[in-house]
């Protein structure tokens, strides 16, 4: 069976139901080498990212990516130490999310009692 690439910008909600359908049994997610680089120097795991990929939010519209052409969409949470990251994505088959980057926004930190 032919997979579908995505030609047109999702809307927010579509693109966080689309995340969802990926980390689930029928899609998958990949993550890229940089997005690996960068959650390390964030000091952060894996499982870390899955946390916000499932629970997080997309606030924005998708930026264009020049290169390719797809949306690069932003996913934004709290990850279960506190920190609060966004994870750059974007959707290259209709059942496959590759992860670009990932960064914390440090003023968004949950703070401890």
């Amino acid at each position: 069976m032919e997979k579908k690439r995505i030609l047109a910008t999702l809307s927010i909600q579509d693109a966080e139901g689309l995340l969802h359908f990926c980390l689930g049994p029928d899609g998958e997610v990949v993550p890229g080498k940089h997005f690996l680089e960068e959650l390390e120097k964030e000091e952060l795991e894996l499982s870390d990212a899955w946390f916000v990929l499932r629970t997080g939010h997309i606030f924005s519209e998708p930026e264009p990516d020049i290169k390719t052409g797809e949306g690069k969409y932003k996913v934004e949470g709290h990850e279960t130490g506190g920190k609060y990251i966004a994870i750059v994505f974007s959707f290259k088959e209709v059942d496959l999310a590759f992860l670009i980057t990932v960064f914390s926004i440090e003023s968004l930190r949950r703070r401890g009692p």
